[in-house]
């Protein structure tokens, strides 16, 4: 598959960038690692006439009070002063020469994913494409009039987990969002970014622990089929607070508030951890537009929650995460 004809910018500055796109208006879009947009552009679920690289941009790149939005996945794996939930999710992306490209900005804006939707023109085109793009029928649910595709970010549940904001820039100004309000539970109209807007940079949390769980069908190169993120500050062995986040099932990475409140007080047992994964678990609302049966990763979450859970009690869980993942990211 090639690619379409596109013109290619490569400004030096967010000014610059924001300058772009604020007149070239949806002819324009970003460009990063590219990992996402150029296989999407390939199938034609994308076709924009001028592409905006942000490579050059030495302002997505820092890394002080917070990340900035450049930072590729490989560099936050690295990175051991930052949290380890986002360092293990940003290690379960993919293959190591894709988080070399990859960056969180990119990742936190990923398209969302159906199994309906991913496929070349001429597969989309004998079924007479679907709601997402160039149809007007959602295959998975044939009555809903808004597309189901599921989110497939990894890194979103993870920086939702230890309470992630994020700034966005244009030409107009700027302004920072919770991570957990920057997305809608929309497979076609998945972010709340303008078009017009850059996400430069990402701040969250460091007083924390925290802990990211992935299920995929490959220990490799596989999106998400649920993503749990869990984060918890503690007084003593009593939880002051706690956050949980559910990832790829649903349009949109979401945080599980019930389970946060639950916890809150309390000390991790067997009992309060298994009663908090049952409350995640009531708010997974997998469909069948990915791999593996929907209602197996729906049971399946409440294990998830739990090894989460106990990871940041203490437990020891390599075993599982080596036979879950068949990935463990030491230190």
């Amino acid at each position: 598959m090639r690619l379409p004809w596109f013109e290619h910018r490569s400004p030096a500055t967010v000014a610059e960038a924001a300058r772009i796109l604020a007149g070239e208006g949806p002819d324009a879009m970003l460009i990063a690692g590219g990992t996402d947009i150029l296989p999407n552009m390939k199938r034609r679920q994308m076709a924009p006439k001028i592409l905006v690289s942000t490579r050059k941009i030495a302002e997505l790149k820092k890394n002080g009070h917070a990340i900035g939005a450049g930072t590729t996945l490989t560099e936050i794996v690295n990175k051991r002063d930052l949290p380890m939930g986002l360092r293990q999710a940003a290690h379960l992306v993919a293959t190591v020469h894709l988080r070399n490209m990859g960056t969180i900005g990119g990742n936190l804006c990923l398209d969302t994913r159906c199994n309906y939707y991913n496929q070349n023109y001429e597969w989309r085109k004998a079924i007479d494409f679907c709601l997402k793009k160039d149809g007007d029928i959602c295959w998975v649910a044939t009555a809903s009039k808004r597309c189901v595709a599921a989110s497939s970010t990894d890194c979103a549940p993870a920086l939702m987990a230890i309470g992630a904001k994020v700034k966005l820039v244009s030409a107009n100004g700027e302004r920072e969002v919770a991570l957990q309000d920057f997305y809608n539970n929309d497979g076609i109209d998945y972010l709340r970014r303008k078009l017009d807007e850059i996400l430069t940079e990402i701040w969250f949390e460091k007083d924390v622990k925290s802990t990211y769980w992935k299920l995929r069908r490959r220990g490799a190169f596989d999106f998400p089929v649920l993503g749990v993120g869990a984060a918890i500050k503690f007084n003593g062995k009593i939880v002051e607070t706690a956050r949980v986040a559910l990832g790829a099932v649903a349009s949109r990475p979401f945080l599980v508030e019930k389970a946060g409140e639950f916890l809150r007080g309390k000390t991790l047992t067997d009992e309060v951890i298994a009663e908090a994964a049952k409350l995640v678990a009531s708010r997974a609302k997998p469909m069948d537009n990915a791999d593996l049966d929907l209602y197996w990763r729906k049971d399946v979450s409440v294990q998830f929650a739990e090894y989460a859970l106990k990871e940041l009690r203490g437990d020891d869980m390599r075993e599982v995460r080596l036979r879950t993942a068949r990935h463990v990211l030491d230190g």
